[in-house]
């Protein structure tokens, strides 16, 4: 039985809508798309795998439908998507070469669920640079179902996103920011916040922003490291600077060509204006610190 939305204060809202569909709705990303439509005051199902977790409790205490589905099961994936107006959708990141295999089969058969149950919108979050492959495994990964999606003749959009600035972790060390990471001091790394993530998806979703091409490159800002940790600077009132690594220091071959894509994504200046054109309070990434309230992780303090 759908659970109907209940309306409470808050700054957004929409005409009444569909019911609107997640996969991956307790995850990070899943999570803020289903905070932004419930901002909206949508109906939103969540397919779950375990209806009983904490995760999906939490999402049904909050007015969420939740919709038990197998992902090697197709008749359950086009089940928890009929009557639905959207559906959105993201891939379980892959960290090696068998888990790229898994995410591929996953979102192939997310797609043709989408198709058996006739969902007349559809938007997957993919990556920046799955335009082409690019050698990055699990980045090639969402190319692939970037083009397996539009042989479906779905009306899909893809929305590439940048790196979260989540990610970001600089450390106090002897009163100074530091911030490290392995892309040269003159590479501008592009980044969005997984607020945004989740705005961006739900104007999709609703019908209320379109995106020319079906495509949304996802930046909210894009800066070299010296300005990123200044910007972190700024708001501990402190000196800061920054360590670039070489990729030697990362675990993996995946995670070193993630590296290198980011660097060369970095040759091609984002259209900002085209993401603010969606959500024109799309974060920078000042704002954001500013917005999240970030401070300096107590157990940096002293290294």
């Amino acid at each position: 039985m759908s659970h109907k939305i209940k309306l409470g204060e808050t700054a957004m809202s929409t005409q009444a809508t569909g019911t609107i569909a997640v996969f991956g709705a307790t995850g990070r990303q899943g999570g803020a798309v289903v905070d932004a439509l419930l901002d909206h005051k949508a109906t939103v199902r969540a397919l779950v795998r375990d209806p009983r977790s904490d995760r999906a409790q939490a999402l049904e205490a909050r007015g969420v439908e939740l919709a038990a589905i197998r992902t090697d099961d197709p008749a359950s994936l086009a089940a928890a998507l009929t009557a639905v107006e959207a559906f959105c959708f993201m891939t379980p990141e892959a960290n090696n070469l068998e888990e790229v295999e898994t995410e591929i089969r996953i979102g192939t058969a997310l797609a043709d669920a989408a198709v058996a149950a006739r969902v007349p919108r559809v938007v997957f979050n993919s990556v920046l640079g799955a335009d082409r492959e690019r050698g990055v495994p699990h980045h090639d990964s969402k190319h692939v179902i970037e083009e397996y999606l539009r042989r479906t003749g779905l009306r899909a959009v893809m929305v590439r996103l940048a790196p979260f600035m989540e990610e970001m972790a600089p450390s106090l060390r002897h009163g100074e920011i530091v911030l490290r990471l392995p892309l040269p001091e003159d590479v501008a790394l592009k980044m969005v916040s997984v607020r945004d993530v989740g705005r961006v998806a739900a104007a999709l979703l609703l019908d209320i922003a379109k995106a020319p091409g079906g495509v949304v490159e996802l930046v909210g800002d894009e800066l070299a490291g010296p300005r990123i940790a200044a910007a972190f600077g700024a708001r501990a009132g402190l000196p800061a600077r920054y360590e670039a690594l070489p990729l030697s220091v990362l675990p993996s071959d995946l995670d070193r060509a993630m590296f290198r894509q980011f660097a060369t994504a970095a040759e091609h200046p984002s259209d900002l204006a085209a993401v603010r054109a969606i959500e024109p309070a799309t974060l920078d990434l000042a704002e954001w610190i500013r917005v999240t309230g970030w401070v300096v992780p107590a157990n940096a303090a002293g290294s």
